[in-house]
Formats: C-alpha cells, structure tokens, sequence
C-alpha cells in the first residue's frame, strides 16, 4: 500500500494528474496551512483568505488533467496564491474608488455625466460576479432579488427544500461579499 505521505510533491502531481483523490488530499494538508498564513500576512481578513485557499484547490482540482509544472508544486500553489491576493487588492482599490464616486456624487447631488457611467459600470460588475455564481445559486438569488420572493416561494418555484434555498442564499451572500466588498451596498441604491 502506497503511503501518500512519504511521497514527493513530483510523485504526489503525476498521481492527481491520473485523477488520485487522496493523492489532491495529500497535496491539501500538506499545503493549506501554508498557502492560508502567506495569504493571511498580506490580507489579514480570515474570511477573504479561507476563500482564496479554497478557490486555488477547486482549481488545482478542476485543472489536474492539464497540470504541467515546469518548476515545484510549492511555488505553483504560492504563485497561484500571490495572484489571488493581488486580484482582491486590485478590486478592493476599484471598490473603494467608486464607494468615494458614489459618496460625492450622492453629496453633490447631481447626475453627471461621469457618474452615470460610473453607475453603469458598478452595475455591469455586479452582474457579472451574480452570473459568475453556481446555476441554482444564482437562480435563487435573482429570484430574492430580483422578484422579491419568499423562500418558500422559491422552494416552490425550483423544487428546492427551503433549508436548501435558505443555504443558497447564504453562500451567495458570502461569495458576493468577498467578490464584490463594499459594492455590495452599493447595489442597493443602483438595483432596482
């Protein structure tokens, strides 16, 4: 019996590669405590960081048949972490950027012509990371959304349990909220 522990990283790659399952398990313990500290030094938001961890792994998963390191599985998966954080920064900054857009734009109120554009803009984004989401979850936020129904109401309308629509909604929650930070509430005043 192969101990997946005493393997190499190399070794560990070429059997995710074939589709190993406990071989991905290895290559998870071994590193998300790793890649969740180098993360949590340049974010320090515990939430942000655990989701960056998970999506690198969904993808490491996802891409395994395509996996071709030309360097170490620890550089790939810091690499693939770094990226992320720069990602959020970049959107945290674009964030703020139109949070203060918006803030001068309400005190002034007046409709410029740079602050509908804007407007479009912070409205076209958050539509995006909603289509982004998983099918049904999008499906049971739009119907929240966008048709104000109960949740029994959707149960109904999809044939979802309600616990189910309710944890839908949750995670949908909690994914925009990583996504899209303080645009979310922003989305209150540009939805309709």
């Amino acid at each position: 019996m192969v101990t997946y522990s005493a393997l190499s990283d190399q070794e560990l790659t070429s059997l995710l590669r074939a589709g190993d399952g406990i071989a991905y398990t290895e290559i998870y313990q071994r590193y998300k405590r790793l890649l969740y500290l180098f993360a949590f030094k340049r974010l320090g938001d515990r939430e942000e960081v655990k989701d960056i961890v998970h999506e690198i792994f969904t993808a490491l998963w996802y891409n395994k048949e395509q996996l071709n390191l030309s360097y170490s599985l620890n550089t790939y998966l810091h690499s693939s972490v770094r990226n992320k954080i720069v990602d959020v920064i970049a959107r945290k900054q674009v964030s703020a950027r139109y949070v203060e857009t918006f803030n001068a734009y309400r005190a002034s109120g007046q409709s410029t012509t740079d602050h509908l554009i804007r407007q479009k803009e912070l409205a076209a984004l958050i539509e995006k990371e909603i289509e982004a989401l998983p099918v049904k979850m999008r499906q049971v936020f739009e119907l929240s959304r966008n048709s104000n129904y109960s949740r029994k109401q959707i149960a109904e309308e999809l044939g979802l349990s309600e616990e189910t629509v309710k944890s839908h909604m949750h995670h949908a929650m909690k994914i925009l909220k990583v996504k899209l930070g303080p645009l979310l509430v922003l989305a209150l005043f540009i939805q309709p």
